[in-house]
């Protein structure tokens, strides 16, 4: 009879626990990204705002922003008629790392906003976000977001 050692045999018998732990946690990220999307593509500033930490470092447009700046320069983009119209996603991936509290989400962003003037514009991007659970909610603690060039 072969015998298997018992901390072999116990960290076997773990692992379907880590998996459904890690299935848990991810659905938990997946339904937090979506709503903090769903903030954004609705024009809910306070909404989209609440899933930053107020420390996170964001880089978009070529640059590092400061929460609070980026947070009162939408809050005035929106107040002044302006409109997120369309914030599509696609190509969703979703890692989460050891311990089951923190992950990386990232996709492919079809985005279109109305200015108050009518005007609109359009681009694609791709977006990447580090998340973390904090006091039992998954908030952004780092966003990278690249504008992708159109072809020609």
């Amino acid at each position: 009879m072969s015998k298997v050692p018992i901390p072999l045999a116990a960290a076997l018998v773990s692992l379907p626990a880590l998996a459904d732990q890690h299935g848990a946690a991810e659905a938990e990220v997946r339904a937090a990204m979506e709503a903090f999307n769903a903030a954004y593509a609705g024009n809910d500033v306070d909404a989209y705002f609440d899933y930053y930490v107020d420390d996170a470092m964001i880089y978009f447009y070529g640059s590092r922003q400061d929460v609070a700046a980026y947070h009162e320069e939408w809050t005035a983009t929106i107040a002044a008629g302006n409109a997120v119209e369309k914030n599509e996603l696609s190509d969703v991936r979703i890692r989460m790392l050891p311990g089951g509290e923190a992950a990386i989400t990232s996709y492919f962003v079809d985005f279109r906003m109305r200015g108050a003037d009518g005007t609109v514009s359009e681009s694609n991007a791709f977006e990447s976000e580090v998340w973390q659970k904090i006091n039992g909610a998954w908030k952004i603690v780092a966003l990278h977001y690249t504008e992708i060039a159109p072809d020609e």
